[in-house]
């Protein structure tokens, strides 16, 4: 595996690796790397001939009561991670390798960005799309690999890639959890064993609402008091946001008929953890 800090090596190799050819993936991370990540390489393995990741805790999507510092990072054990899933090359650049001094020019996906996550996390898409855009324009990829889990921003970035008309194909592979169905996040590493118990409740309130759905019921707004009846199991969890919204657009919908997504965020301590699924149309 070539591990590349500069963006001009890596563009080369990225370039190198298409060459004769071969159909390139990219997967970007924030490191601190789980089988949800994983799962996302194993993904890009089977579809593209070679695959290249990205480990960069992007500065400009963290707000100023974030966690930036106190991110978890785990750099040479992601990068063992990464090797043995066969990636060939690794991006892993600094900061100001990312944004030089004097850098002024943002990605913002107007409408989008503010809404869900946008609402709690003022700016953190802006920041995301413009990190997004420029490993895409870097690594010049022909397919990117996003999880599920991170729902609005998967809009977002296809948004973004529809709208730009940029080159490149953006798979979403399925949210991995843990036995008990917590979904994997690099955050969960913050809770401690009560709060790992705690998070538990959004994984059953989105299971509440699937089963309701299977039982008939469709309108939205009976199905967000479905989930907050099991989010009151857990008082000490603050609950963000419950929202049914269409899955493209993040619209607000009034029943789930011709689909859904349905995502929740709650504050577990000081973590704040996100999940959600996704309704197909009844046919």
């Amino acid at each position: 595996m070539k591990i590349t800090k500069s963006i001009a090596e890596t563009r080369a190799a990225a370039r190198a690796l298409k060459s004769s050819g071969k159909k390139l993936g990219l997967v970007p991370t924030m490191g601190a790397l789980h089988d949800g990540h994983l799962s996302l390489v194993q993904l890009a393995k089977r579809q593209c001939d070679a695959v290249a990741a990205s480990i960069f805790v992007n500065p400009k999507q963290f707000g100023p009561k974030e966690d930036f510092a106190k991110y978890p990072r785990s750099f040479e054990g992601d990068r063992e991670m990464l090797e043995a899933e066969g990636v060939e090359l690794l991006f892993a650049p600094s900061v100001e390798e990312m944004y030089p001094s004097g850098s002024t020019t943002f990605v913002n996906v107007e409408g989008l960005s503010e809404r869900l996550d946008g609402v709690s996390r003022p700016g953190h898409f802006r920041g995301v799309a413009t990190v997004v855009s420029k490993l895409l324009h870097i690594v010049e990829p022909d397919k990117a690999f996003f999880g599920q889990k991170d729902a609005v921003q998967v809009a977002i970035i296809k948004r973004m890639v529809h709208d730009l008309d940029l080159p490149v194909e953006i798979v979403v592979g399925p949210i991995v959890r843990e036995p008990d169905g917590l979904a994997m996040s690099s955050r969960n590493a913050y809770l401690d064993a009560k709060q790992r118990k705690q998070a538990l409740v959004l994984s059953r309130a989105l299971k509440r609402v699937e089963a309701s759905i299977r039982d008939g019921e469709v309108d939205t707004n009976r199905l967000v008091n479905a989930a907050k009846r099991i989010f009151a199991e857990e008082p000490e969890v603050r609950v963000d946001y419950i929202a049914m919204v269409d899955p493209d657009t993040l619209d607000p919908i009034n029943d789930v008929a011709n689909g859904a997504l349905i995502a929740v965020a709650a504050y577990v301590g000081s973590t704040r953890l996100i999940d959600n699924v996704v309704i197909e149309p009844k046919r």
